[in-house]
């Protein structure tokens, strides 16, 4: 293995330094406008927080979730309807989401399954700053709050509408059980705080508008001004087993990479994008060492989407691959790629950097990459995607799941420690939750903060690319910083692998967790294709014509737990409510209707009705774990030739089961 220079051809443009901050800097008022414009903006990422904060998260994980040395309790699931208390306002129980001392700001509110009034009570007032519908608030129909500032994706709803506060902060809502994430800044005492009024959101409204159209198009927001930086341009080739330097910068003065954009051949891309290995080293140490693919959020392969940071165009697209994190340097730069495969990558890139003024507060760019194959899933453990010393911020990861059944991966909820916390500021409700989407969906969905670039399927089956970037909610550290995720599996006892790249900036001197990567680590699994399992005559729940119902109903990925993988899932409602189905019969008369439902702790007990006639007696769905209920024969009904109805009435719930009152209907069969 050998080192390689390749020389860049520069094109010469004008030079207008990005930063010119010192160390001292006077405390300007934080309002809904400066908050707003830290959404879109990358660069501010770079510097230590002026003023400092510290981010946390309030949510709805199980309370039975104390300590690790309860094992079992630690990994508690039921991470709905829990909150900090519930009191009664005016006649109506409200119960309290957040309740925070200020100064600070909210930056995040996410729910997968959101429901009520939600009310935002500022300093102290006893009449809210802000009442709206949950489900409109997050979904962008409320006036103010335009998408993609909120909306829902992939069954996630998100809202990242910054809503700063001088004093202190309640959020509550009057209906419980759904999930939550409500992620907060706590600013220093004395740190001047614009409270935020409804009234902002007309006052912010073109500020919003305009921070939404970046968010909308972030590839192009994040675009550097050609008139105001330098363009590099390379080509390299990158031999099995060796070592290339792709670009070197050197100042006297302090400089800042503000775009990398790549575009990476090979006759097998997918095993290059893994085995291609990316080697950052600013002012002397090495702070960057990841496959490029991971290192740009798409792994495995280059899967198209659009983040604010990182991203990848279509194959088309003569620079694909872009990233736009600033690294800043006082003194140099290196960029070097190692190649780990056995076949030769091709590398075109275009590198832009401007004047950059370095300062006590400036920070350098980290990525950190690890692998563990053949994870097994029981017992349940806390599996670490970064674990750092250092003063400097969290700003986002990417994690490849390769998964070799359907059933779900990603229950586990996220387990964040800023300086040495004896339990995590933040503690998440499950893996997707934290991603931005939720209800174990297979659906590719892009936002500027976070994507689901990949899922093979069907479900949740072979590989899966998810990735989050916390920009307006990034998580300042002083000392050190852990990021765990529960590597909790829904399936039972199976065996995973897991890849996750994590970013993050530091002052100089930090270190990590992570090892050299090795030849044995870039190896791609291998995933058979899928066979779906399907019962003989099964007329699919998923698959019939929902008539009416309230609350929510779609399909659900069980695997080998239903007939053809899934099953039609009702979830929202409460005893009285029903859901009626359309389901053929082939021809009119007498026939026998077998039914397969799903069983689980926090399943209700149904009252069937065929064509509104009564099919027996009320139906149990509760069962500790995740099971089939067997068939069951409803007993015999004249049907008619074509569409027939069943309708499922929820009557009550198991004194032992979780009282959410969901069901899952599998299939019918005809005898």
């Amino acid at each position: 293995m050998f080192n390689r220079a390749i020389q860049g051809t520069a094109v010469t443009v004008l030079l207008l330094g990005l930063l010119a901050s010192g160390c001292a800097m006077s405390a300007a008022e934080i309002t809904t406008g400066t908050l707003l414009e830290q959404m879109s903006d990358l660069s501010r990422l770079a510097e230590l927080p002026e003023p400092p904060y510290s981010t946390k998260q309030f949510s709805s994980y199980d309370r039975k979730s104390v300590s690790p040395a309860d094992h079992e309790a630690w990994f508690a699931n039921s991470d709905y309807n829990q909150y900090i208390r519930t009191e009664e306002t005016d006649g109506r129980k409200e119960h309290v989401m957040m309740d925070a001392a200020g100064p600070g700001a909210i930056v995040r509110i996410w729910s997968a399954n959101p429901k009520g009034v939600l009310r935002v009570y500022l300093d102290g007032d006893k009449t809210p700053a802000l009442t709206a519908s949950m489900p409109d608030l997050l979904s962008g129909k409320v006036a103010g709050f335009p998408e993609p500032l909120a909306g829902v994706a992939s069954r996630g709803w998100n809202l990242y509408f910054p809503i700063p506060y001088a004093k202190h902060c309640k959020v509550t809502n009057d209906e419980g059980g759904f999930y939550y994430l409500v992620n907060y800044r706590t600013y220093p005492a004395g740190t001047p705080v614009r409270t935020f009024t409804r009234e902002d959101t007309t006052a912010w409204a073109p500020q919003a508008t305009a921070v939404a159209a970046q968010l909308g198009d972030p590839a192009q927001a994040t675009r550097p001004d050609a008139a105001r930086t330098t363009e590099h341009i390379y080509k390299a080739q990158v031999p099995a087993g060796e070592e290339v330097l792709l670009a070197s910068f050197a100042t006297a003065d302090g400089d800042a990479i503000c775009r990398f954009d790549v575009n990476l051949t090979a006759a097998d891309v997918i095993a290059a994008a893994r085995a291609l290995i990316l080697v950052m080293t600013f002012d002397g140490q090495q702070t960057v060492e990841c496959p490029i693919g991971d290192f740009f959020g798409t792994a495995p392969g280059m899967n198209p989407y659009q983040g604010l940071p990182l991203g990848v165009g279509k194959a088309k697209d003569r620079l694909p691959l872009y990233c736009r994190w600033l690294m800043p340097y006082s003194r140099s730069a290196k960029i070097a790629l190692k190649n780990l495969g056995s076949q030769t990558a091709h590398i075109g890139a275009v590198i832009n950097t401007a004047p950059y003024r370095w300062t006590c507060r400036s920070l350098l760019f980290h990525a950190g990459w690890r692998i563990e194959r053949d994870l097994p899933t029981r017992p349940f453990t806390d599996w670490t995607h970064l674990e750092v010393k250092g003063h400097g911020r969290f700003v986002g990861g990417a994690l490849h799941v390769v998964n070799p059944v359907r059933q779900w991966w990603g229950e586990g909820d996220e387990k964040i420690y800023v300086d040495g916390e004896a339990f995590p500021s933040h503690f998440g409700t499950g893996s997707e939750d934290y991603y931005g989407y939720a209800w174990c969906s297979s659906d590719l969905f892009i936002h500027a903060y976070h994507n689901q670039p990949r899922c093979d399927g069907p479900g949740n089956y072979g590989h899966t690319s998810v990735n989050r970037f916390h920009i307006i909610d990034d998580i300042p550290f002083a000392h050190s910083f852990k990021f765990d995720m529960e590597n909790w599996h829904s399936h039972g006892e199976i065996q995973t692998t897991r890849a996750a790249v994590s970013y993050w900036y530091a002052r100089p001197g930090g270190s990590s967790f992570f090892k050299t990567i090795t030849a044995a680590d870039i190896v791609l699994p291998v995933v058979p294709e899928y066979v779906i399992p399907h019962v003989e005559g099964a007329i699919e729940g998923e698959k019939m014509k929902i008539i009416a119902h309230t609350g929510n109903a779609h399909s659900q990925d069980l695997g080998d737990k239903c007939s053809a993988s899934e099953h039609l899932w009702w979830t929202g409602g409460k005893p009285g409510d029903k859901l009626t189905l359309g389901f053929e019969a082939p021809e009119a008369g007498q026939r026998n209707v077998i039914a397969q439902f799903v069983k689980a702790r926090d399943y209700g007990i149904i009252q069937v009705y065929i064509n509104d006639q009564k099919a027996g007696q009320p139906i149990d769905l509760f069962n500790p774990s995740i099971v089939n209920s067997g068939e069951i024969d409803l007993g015999t009904f004249n049907l008619k030739k074509g569409v027939n109805r069943i309708t499922l009435e929820i009557v009550g719930a198991n004194d032992q089961a979780e009282k959410a009152y969901m069901c899952g209907l599998d299939y019918l069969r005809l005898k």
